[in-house]
Order: structure tokens, then sequence, then C-alpha cells
């Protein structure tokens, strides 16, 4: 059990790399074509999504991102103190 909930902890830290690779592209003018920038969109897009929809519009600035680290933040957290009393 302990192992799957590191598993776990260890797949939201790449999401969380992702989500902010994902910002930094938005910064930059990239080829949006290119393999590695389809790859962080197609991951980060359902869970952006998701926030979102929850998210008020705020004109041209997207929130998603900083609401995403949060709940990230929260579920390790969460599988931590988990993991602590097993």
């Amino acid at each position: 059990m302990e192992y799957l909930l590191s598993f776990l902890i260890t797949v939201l830290d790449i999401i969380k790399y992702a989500i902010f690779a994902r910002v930094i592209i938005s910064w930059i003018q990239v080829n949006p074509y290119n393999r590695i920038v389809r790859f962080i969109y197609e991951v980060t897009e359902p869970i952006l999504k998701v926030v979102r929809n929850i998210l008020p519009r705020t004109g041209m600035i997207d929130l998603s991102p900083i609401l995403a680290f949060f709940a990230i933040g929260f579920v390790q957290v969460g599988l931590l103190s988990l993991m602590s009393n097993l």
C-alpha cells in the first residue's frame, strides 16, 4: 500500500511539473505542433478543463493552473498523511 501511495505522489508531482511547463509555454512562442508541446497539453488539459469549469471567468487571465497546483498539493498532503498513518 505504501508503494502505491508513493507512486501516486510521484505521478502528481509529474503532473504539477507538466502544468508548470504549460504555463511557461504559454508565455513564449512555440510550435503548437511540436510533439512535446502536444503531449504537455494532452496531459494537462483534462485537469485544467475541470478547474476552468469550477472557476468563474476572469477575462484573459487563466487562473486554473494556480487552483490546480493547490488542489494537487492538498491531495498530496492527504496521501502523505495517509501514508504516515499506515
